[in-house]
């Protein structure tokens, strides 16, 4: 690029020695789940099952194949669903030295749930990743990016370092839990947010099946990977973190996926990028980043006509002990 992006100035981030920006390939292994919990009848749809069950029997093999190729350790996002029915695929995951994030139990439906039944997901999930896996993720990323207020404090009451499910930001950022904690403003806790984009995200590039999602038009894998090295491209001229989320029974078929290969080459040929797992970012962010952030409520008490009331983010560094 002849020109510099401009840097996300309100998440101000220094990297590792040697290092200028960040990068991180992700994969949502959502398998049948996400569209078992859209509609439960799903089940009884047997090609759109094969649809789904593509991406822990065919592609996840054929990825990590790519990525011990290419030397690259990857975050992959998994429902407590997808590990209790492919439990070998997960093993191979780790395996692979890759990470295990948790990404809901069954890819419930996030938006206006009760903390309540909020946490029983979040705790179903984490028992099914620990039996199969044998792991406790320290990641979180909400199904179809649907954080809600109280979900923050959920997740540091369960010791998560990090969520990857906002996406108010190009670099990561320390986050408040206030805001939707019992405790409120009392509440001094934080987690690591990681900020995704619509844009970085296969879903909206490829993803279509008759009566369930997408519009029809899936995009030439080609197209998307010159506009997937412009994003990464910018990111990195500008020092900040590129988060690549794709889905396995999507960018795991054939031409996809030698796209996402060429893809990861041309990230990590690019002078000081960091591609590492979205833990040891949120490990680094955690260390270095003194600013923390709550954000701005909106409140519309019954209506618009009757008045809303902003209540702004703000930032904060806390006090050394």
């Amino acid at each position: 690029m002849s020109t510099s992006a401009f840097a996300d100035s309100q998440h101000p981030i220094t990297w590792p020695a040697g290092f200028t920006a960040a990068a991180s390939f992700t994969f949502d292994v959502d398998a049948e789940s996400c569209v078992i919990a859209h509609d439960p009848t799903s089940t009884r749809r047997m090609s759109l099952m094969s649809h789904q069950s593509y991406g822990p029997k065919v592609a996840v093999p054929r990825l990590l194949q790519i990525l011990a190729r290419q030397d690259v350790r990857a975050t992959f996002f998994i429902p407590g669903f997808t590990a209790e029915s492919y439990p070998d695929v997960v093993r191979q995951i780790v395996d692979g030295g890759h990470e295990v994030a948790h990404h809901g139990y069954l890819h419930e439906p996030m938006q206006g749930i009760d903390a309540a039944t909020e946490a029983s997901y979040i705790d179903r999930g984490l028992e099914a990743l620990e039996k199969v896996a044998g792991i406790r993720p320290v990641g979180y990323r909400a199904p179809w990016w649907e954080l809600n207020w109280h979900s923050p404090a959920l997740l540091a009451d369960r010791g998560f370092l990090y969520d990857s499910s906002l996406l108010d930001g190009d670099a990561p950022y320390r986050m408040s839990v206030s805001s939707g904690s019992p405790a409120g403003a009392g509440d001094t806790r934080d987690i690591v947010e990681i900020p995704v984009d619509w844009t970085l995200d296969d879903w909206e590039q490829y993803a279509f099946y008759p009566g369930v999602t997408g519009s029809g038009v899936i995009e030439s894998p080609a197209k998307v990977l010159e506009m997937w090295t412009l994003e990464a491209q910018a990111h990195h001229s500008q020092g900040s973190c590129f988060v690549l989320t794709n889905h396995p029974f999507i960018s795991g078929r054939p031409s996809k996926a030698v796209a996402l290969e060429q893809l990861i080459e041309r990230v990590k040929g690019m002078d000081g990028m960091w591609v590492t797992t979205l833990e040891k970012i949120a490990e680094h962010t955690k260390a270095t980043v003194t600013e923390v952030h709550t954000h701005a409520r909106i409140d519309v008490p019954v209506a618009p006509g009757f008045g809303a009331r902003f209540k702004p983010g703000r930032v904060q560094v806390p006090a050394l002990s």
